[in-house]
């Protein structure tokens, strides 16, 4: 079976490092800390409710779920974001770059090496996140599904950072990058549905009616977040815990007519969900390829050859 070179190194150094130790104890420690917060929440709301208080246990689900991949978010972009400008800060990318591995393979492995790493410390983190499996009885296929959000997310974030790291040349400016383009996912996206409300908003009040297409047109700006990470969770979290679409919601409260358009075709049963899931793939993808591009050290040849 072949295994990606760089991963094997990587995974083989950092696990013989105390570093991957004190990773886990911190990590573990931080959702300790949110399992006695969230637990001492239930405990006071079981005060003034005759439920029984199993009831509440799967609420862990989406706390200690969101609070891990908040961490992995926040952690791999950095991890990947000095994978390629620590390199050259090293100056010992021209020797990397000499070796048989194309450019995407080494981006690739640079890549499934911190994928690795995250899904090392999720492992970790099971015998928690099975308490609301165990006790509050839900069904183990979310667990599954988290794991696969979990990688995910880990391959959005890693995907950003190493297309950073092949931009910047220092590994704090790949970093700050990296943030910025989570800025543009997180906010950016947001942008044309909030826009357009505030034009609509401003016609009401200057026109006093507003033509029925220009609000149907409202619901289809809603397409954006399809790119939104913040919504895609909260959409996963909102139907697994109450069995609801946020956005389905979103686009009916905002004129959503059985024709306004594409996102009443989106926005039905679990096509978001998985429209949103291959888009996050697919950017990612992109991101890996012009990684890949901006660090083939052929490129620039081929085109100076050209114009001999």
């Amino acid at each position: 079976m072949y295994l990606n070179p760089i991963v094997k190194k990587d995974v083989k150094v950092q696990s013989r490092s105390m570093k991957i130790c004190w990773g886990v104890f911190a990590y573990e420690l931080i959702l300790a800390l949110v399992y006695f917060l969230a637990m001492s929440v239930i405990q006071n709301t079981r005060m003034y409710s005759t439920e029984n208080i199993y009831s509440y246990i799967v609420w862990l689900y989406p706390v200690l779920a969101v609070t891990q991949l908040v961490i992995l978010g926040m952690v791999v972009p950095v991890r990947t974001a000095s994978s390629i400008s620590g390199e050259k800060e090293r100056q010992t990318f021209d020797i990397m770059m000499t070796t048989s591995m194309s450019p995407f393979s080494i981006i690739l492995g640079k890549v499934m090496t911190a994928i690795v790493q995250s899904m090392f410390y999720v492992v970790a983190s099971m015998p928690i996140m099975a308490l609301p499996f165990i006790i509050g009885g839900m069904s183990w296929a979310y667990l599954f599904l988290f794991l696969g959000i979990a990688v995910l997310v880990a391959l959005f974030s890693a995907s950003i950072g190493i297309f950073c790291s092949s931009v910047c040349k220092k590994s704090i400016s790949a970093v700050i990058l990296s943030y910025v383009f989570y800025l543009v996912f997180f906010l950016g996206t947001a942008v044309p549905p909030l826009v357009y409300s505030a034009i609509l908003s401003n016609m009401r009040y200057n026109l006093l009616s507003v033509p029925q297409i220009y609000v149907s047109i409202e619901a289809n700006f809603y397409l954006s977040l399809l790119f939104n990470p913040a919504v895609y969770l909260v959409e996963f979290f909102s139907r697994v815990m109450a069995g609801e679409s946020v956005v389905n919601t979103l686009a009916t409260i905002n004129g959503g007519t059985k024709n306004m358009g594409p996102i009443n075709l989106v926005a039905t049963g679990n096509r978001w969900m998985i429209l949103s899931t291959i888009l996050f793939v697919g950017v990612s993808l992109l991101f890996l390829w012009l990684a890949s591009k901006l660090i083939n050290p052929i490129k620039g040849r081929k085109k100076r050859g050209g114009h001999r």
